[in-house]
């Protein structure tokens, strides 16, 4: 039989308790701690409780550390669990400067046997995995655009003021772009890959009682020549989670659970050299593609 492998949660606030109804459901791991510096947070739980992070890391007996903390505490915490030789998961973001980020990336490459991973589960839902799989053999052709628009993040003005830590500079490193389109962030990049250049319209406390940002339209340029725009916010509603990779090969859209691909039956480049007509457009097949959506991404 498999040994268990012992984890310890750093947080029990809305998220910390959704990683710990998701780890408690699988047989291959066993919940041995957890740490809240809110005495109130851990008094329903029955695993051994933990003042601080840094105590459980130090005193919990355990192999990984879920940390799901204020961001201004990923680091130093997880840091802490790495020089204690554990595997650790942080929540998105890393951190809330990039000086703290690398100090995280150079503390894992001093044991490469230990795991270190940040938290972008919408990496494992099938349909971004589908996307990431077209694009990567070819079947959308040469990318020529990009465009993601996620302005579904909406959040109340009650959501700000939940936590003094919130919608700061030094509390949360940022807003929309460093709290709720991370994971957006990271599907544009893994889908499609990095951009070469970014520039952006970015809005401060626009929509919000806030002084960081909460509406971002940006323009991409990529090594290839192509493009694309990325829109976010959090002070739209109904919002949009829509993304739309086009290639000289059809364009393939996701948007709001579904996926399509309008599929060329030949290259644009080629059709636009080979017919004699001045309006003409490639055929296409219309494709459904039968995927589950469960991102997980509100």
């Amino acid at each position: 039989m498999q040994k268990k492998i012992k984890i310890g949660i750093i947080g029990l606030g809305t998220m910390g308790t959704g990683h710990y109804t998701r780890i408690k459901s699988l047989p291959e791991f066993e919940i041995v701690g957890l740490a809240d510096i809110n005495p109130a947070a851990l008094k329903n739980y029955a695993e051994p409780k933990y003042a601080t992070g840094f105590e459980l890391i130090e005193k919990g007996g355990v192999d990984a550390v879920v940390i799901v903390t204020p961001h201004f505490d990923h680091v130093p915490l997880a840091v802490a669990a790495l020089e204690k030789g554990l595997h650790v998961l942080v929540e998105k973001p890393v951190a809330v400067e990039v000086k703290e980020a690398r100090r995280l990336v150079a503390a894992a490459h001093k044991d490469k046997t230990r795991v270190v991973a940040v938290m972008f589960n919408c990496r494992t839902s099938p349909v971004y995995k589908k996307m990431r799989e077209m694009v990567a053999a070819g079947e959308v052709g040469d990318l020529q655009r990009i465009s993601m628009v996620v302005t579904h993040w909406f959040r109340p003005e009650a959501y700000f003021k939940s936590a003094g830590w919130r919608a700061s500079w030094g509390g949360e490193g940022g807003g929309a772009l460093l709290n709720q389109a991370p994971h957006s962030l990271d599907l544009l990049q893994w889908i499609g890959g990095m951009p070469a250049r970014v520039t952006a319209n970015v809005g401060f406390g626009k929509r919000h009682d806030i002084e960081v940002e909460d509406e971002v339209t940006a323009l991409l340029e990529y090594p290839s020549g192509a493009t694309g725009t990325f829109v976010t916010a959090t002070g739209e509603a109904p919002g949009v989670n829509r993304i739309e990779i086009a290639g000289n090969r059809g364009l393939l859209v996701y948007d709001n659970g579904a996926l399509t691909f309008i599929r060329n039956e030949q290259g644009t480049r080629e059709f636009s050299l080979s017919t004699s007509e001045k309006f003409a457009k490639p055929p296409v097949w219309n494709v459904s593609i039968p995927v589950k959506d469960n991102t997980f991404d509100e």
